[in-house]
């Protein structure tokens, strides 16, 4: 984890945006609107995380202690007039302290958890891989969505399963949590066990 502190707007989700997975939001709040102007003219992201109480709209809610930078891809206006983006999961943080402006939105200091190390898949982990390969076979188009897979890679693997299988949201906020690639495949390959 990197000693420096950072200050990040969050738009806290019932649910959790893991790296390199794709989101789609609405947004029509105010705070918000205030929150992607911001983002679009510094260049930078925004924190997602997980809400632990309250909900998405009006109060501002308790996020969860991890969450993920999201990066703005693509915007547009849609038919009902609102503000969608499209976000992608970049680097994960851990929120040290957060204060809440006059408008409601959160704003957190974070420190940025390490990048993943570049690690092979494991023997005991090579199932893994032969799900993550159906779960994309069954997808239209996943070739373009991910269009150079990592099969060998353990982080590659153990994200795209956290984003693509039907787990619960507390579980996915779970393999957030953890730095260690191999240890979130051993829990992913319990969590496939169990179903």
């Amino acid at each position: 984890m990197s000693d420096d502190i950072d200050h990040l707007p969050l738009f806290p989700l019932r649910t959790v945006l893991v790296p390199g997975a794709a989101l789609g939001l609405r947004v029509f709040e105010p705070r918000y609107l205030d929150l992607v102007r911001e983002c679009g003219r510094r260049g930078t992201g925004f924190g997602i995380c997980l809400i632990l109480d309250g909900n998405e709209v009006g109060a501002a809610a308790t996020p969860a202690g991890f969450g993920t930078e999201a990066v703005i891809e693509d915007f547009d206006i849609g038919g009902d007039g609102l503000l969608t983006l499209r976000v992608r999961g970049a680097r994960r943080f851990q929120v040290r302290r957060t204060r809440v402006r006059d408008n409601g939105l959160i704003m957190a200091d974070v420190a940025w958890r390490a990048a993943d190390p570049v690690v092979d898949l494991q023997p005991e982990h090579a199932l893994l891989g032969i799900v993550l390969r159906k779960i994309l076979e069954q997808i239209d188009g996943a070739d373009q969505v991910f269009p150079e897979p990592h099969f060998d890679d353990a982080a590659w693997v153990g994200w795209r399963l956290a984003e693509l299988l039907p787990l619960e949201q507390p579980q996915r906020q779970h393999l957030l949590q953890l730095d260690d690639p191999d240890e979130r495949l051993e829990t992913l390959l319990r969590l496939v066990d169990d179903e």
